[in-house]
């Protein structure tokens, strides 16, 4: 990692971030790509979002990209994004940070014409890391070698890191869960000090941040380790941190369970929110038999009802809430490996949440004891079936039906609500296999069903 590899790493800058850093070094000031990119550059990932230093000031930047359109992003701290060709870079001037009285922003910034004074007011050793355009790395704060040892490490002491912007406190976490690095030990100490700060961040910022972890390949281990911290700020889940669920078949408290599901569902946002929430309402719906087997009777409605409450309360977007709590409410439901079953599923959830189901029940079934795993092949059955259905373009919702409305309303029924009622028995007829979805025979069941309705009326 960066020796000797300069060359690879100048490479690998796109040209939009390449063109910024030498429009402001021909003009005669310093410019770095910072924060981010440069870790991830250095990981070998591929970064999309390039932020640049400079010891020019905001209207020296302004100057300099006078030709480009440019956005006052956050110009009273110094940052002015700048439209290069289509792509956006975001430039801030050097500066030293002033006291944050409100936990996310700087009461005041000083610009200064140090790259090292800037660097040491950031975050994370990771993300303190700047470098040219030649791909010369410069490390102030020991970034490099904590990449190398997998290591989060706060920027000087990690007290004040946290007491400055405590959405960092979560930051952590979320690196944690997507990079796999361990946080070093202060800074660990820290984020539990001062996990309560994280009451005064928006729940906007904090969302992001949440659903991000969650999608970390670590995500489990984070949720194990400092399930305390989330619980701040989603305290409904506090129960089930070690809560035994006394069933043969689940060997793991809700949350080592839960753990397990996330780990094994795809890093999906509405996926890896099912399996958080999925046995969140367990503990209020325990009960247990005199035989003392554990049983809990209604937990997916009650895990749907708290997964609502946590997604409203953190502003989550309507289709993602809906996604995951149709996920959440229905993921034990049955699903027999019969192709009319199935057909009936299909219509009830549509293609895409059925799958999403099986997802997320095929993950449940593999954070449970050895009794559940023989479910495992039933369940390949039913993706085989699935998959057959779909390819067969099998009949399973109106759209799919071979009549529309105007062939119920040739057989003499009148428009209105009577035409959908008969559509809808045509189509429960097809998917129970009572007749083909072909234009003639179900013409002659839109007529019967017609003449049933006006005899009984």
């Amino acid at each position: 990692m960066v020796q000797g590899k300069e060359h690879e790493y100048a490479a690998r800058i796109p040209e939009h971030a390449r063109a910024g850093l030498e429009l402001l070094t021909e003009k005669g000031y310093e410019a770095y790509l910072v924060g981010g990119a440069v870790r991830d550059l250095l990981l070998g990932g591929d970064p999309t979002d390039f932020d640049l230093a400079t010891n020019a000031t905001p209207l020296q930047i302004l100057e300099v990209f006078k030709s480009n359109r440019t956005i006052l992003t956050g110009f009273e701290h110094g940052t002015i994004t700048v439209i290069m060709g289509s792509e956006p870079v975001e430039i801030t001037s050097y500066r030293v940070d002033g006291t944050y009285s409100d936990t996310r922003r700087p009461d005041q910034v000083t610009f200064s014409h140090s790259l090292e004074e800037d660097v040491k007011r950031r975050d994370f050793t990771i993300n303190a890391l700047a470098m040219d355009a030649s791909g010369h790395v410069i490390d102030f704060v020991g970034g490099v070698q904590d990449l190398r040892k997998k290591t989060i490490r706060c920027v000087g002491d990690p007290n004040l890191r946290m007491q400055e912007d405590a959405l960092r406190i979560l930051r952590a976490l979320r690196f944690s869960a997507v990079l796999g690095f361990l946080i070093e030990k202060e800074t660990r100490h820290s984020l539990f000090q001062h996990k309560n700060l994280l009451t005064k961040v928006s729940v906007e910022r904090i969302w992001s941040e949440c659903t991000a972890l969650l999608c970390g390949e670590q995500a489990d281990q984070v949720l194990l380790h400092y399930i305390s911290i989330i619980c701040v700020v989603m305290p409904e889940l506090r129960p089930m941190k070690g809560f035994a669920q006394y069933n043969p078949h689940h060997v793991y408290d809700v949350l080592e369970h839960t753990a397990l599901v996330v780990k094994n569902t795809p890093p999906q946002k509405s996926l890896r929110l099912a399996a958080l929430f999925h046995d969140c309402g367990k503990p209020a719906a325990f009960s247990m038999d005199t035989e003392g087997v554990g049983h809990f009777y209604g937990h997916q409605k009650i895990s749907r009802d708290i997964a609502h409450e946590i997604m409203l309360r953190m502003k989550a977007d309507t289709k993602t809430r809906e996604q995951v709590e149709t996920l959440v409410l229905w993921h034990d439901t049955d699903i027999e490996p019969e192709e009319k079953f199935i057909r009936r599923r299909l219509n009830q959830f549509g293609e895409t949440t059925l799958r999403d189901l099986l997802t997320i029940k095929r993950a449940d079934m593999m954070a449970q004891s050895e009794k559940s795993l023989y479910r495992l092949e039933e369940l390949e059955k039913i993706r085989t079936i699935l998959d057959k259905v779909i390819e067969d373009s099998t009949c399973f919702s109106l759209k799919d039906l071979a009549i529309r409305g105007e062939d119920v309303i040739a057989a003499g029924v009148r428009p209105g609500p009577r035409v959908g009622k008969i559509l809808q028995e045509v189509l429960h007829q097809v998917i129970e296999g009572t007749v083909p979805n072909e234009p003639a025979p179900l013409r002659n069941l839109a007529a019967i069903l017609h003449k049933e309705i006006e005899f009984r009326e």
